[in-house]
């Protein structure tokens, strides 16, 4: 493996790649194909500059076709190679390996890339394009909010959407600590015992670098709007007065189950729920089955990506 420097001003942690189990495969089989479902209802179509241009955005937000310079973590090496990678860390350095791109990982948001502002893979983000698309022909009222959102690609993506087709009202609302996940409170949430993911400093992305992203897209405007905190403390009481896309990726289930009971009934009728890590959390899948199966809710939920689902509330 060739090894090289890299100067950042932050050092970005690398999670590794698990194999896609045939749980996935299955799903995946069953899916629908979001590239065919864009440009429907007179929404878009492959020619003209509207579908082009979030065509562009997709790849630039998941640097969809890019070999890339991934960081080594510190976690798995051998000791004279942890004390050398904490070394250049602390004069601002990165030991990075150099990673051909992998169509179908990135296709589905199966590797954490080092450098895009997002890690959902381009099938969740066709869903989510065309999600919007779709409140917007049939006007279903509301605006547009991640919960958990990274270096907030999708968000980006949401907000230029809405710009391609001319929106002039509706908001896209950032929900995030913007300092990583919270220590899993498994007193209260046992599903989240031992998921230890606030300890993943490659999570906590500050509001700046989101804000100074959108900035680098043009799409940074007073319709982009800011919850920094823990969902307990900003979801209920947010200015938010309906919704017509409710995307959650939390992993915990504290963060999901939070987070569906303080924007779902804000969801209005017709409206998309997403949930990121449905497949690959099991508290966070338990969060959504517990809060359908109290709350009776029996839209049909629709596959993605192997990963990632939606419904439509009713």
């Amino acid at each position: 493996m060739r090894l090289c420097l890299v100067r950042e001003s932050q050092e970005l942690e690398q999670t590794p790649t698990t194999a896609v189990s045939q749980r996935r495969l299955r799903l995946l089989a069953a899916r629908p194909t979001w590239d065919r479902h864009i440009g429907k209802k007179g929404m878009t179509s492959v020619t003209d500059t509207r579908a082009m241009y979030l065509d562009l955005m997709r790849r630039s937000l998941t640097r969809y076709g890019f070999d890339e310079l991934a960081p080594v973590g510190a976690g798995r090496q051998s000791l004279p190679r942890r004390m050398l990678i904490n070394a250049l860390a602390k004069r601002n350095y990165v030991l990075a390996h150099p990673r051909p791109f992998d169509k179908h990982k990135r296709e589905l948001g199966l590797d954490w890339p080092a450098d895009a502002q997002t890690m959902v893979g381009m099938q969740r983000l066709f869903s989510l394009q065309w999600c919007i698309e779709t409140v917007l022909v049939e006007d279903v009222p509301g605006d547009l909010i991640e919960c958990g959102v990274w270096r907030g690609g999708a968000s980006i993506l949401m907000r230029a959407v809405l710009a391609a087709h001319g929106d002039a009202t509706r908001c896209v609302w950032l929900a995030d600590s913007f300092a990583g996940l919270p220590t899993p409170d498994a007193a209260n949430y046992p599903a989240d015992a031992g998921m230890r993911l606030d300890l993943c400093r490659g999570l906590a992305v500050p509001q700046t670098e989101v804000m100074a992203n959108f900035e680098r897209y043009g799409l940074l405007d007073d319709r982009v709007c800011f919850l920094p905190g823990w969902f307990k403390e900003t979801l209920p009481n947010a200015p938010i007065e309906s919704l017509a896309v409710l995307r959650l990726d939390g992993d915990l289930y504290e963060s999901t189950i939070q987070a569906l009971e303080s924007l779902y009934p804000r969801l209005s009728n017709g409206g998309f729920c997403i949930i990121d890590d449905y497949h690959d959390i099991e508290g966070c899948q338990k969060a959504v089955t517990d809060y359908r199966d109290t709350h009776n809710i029996f839209s049909e939920i629709v596959e993605i990506d192997g990963t990632g689902i939606y419904w439509r509330k009713e």
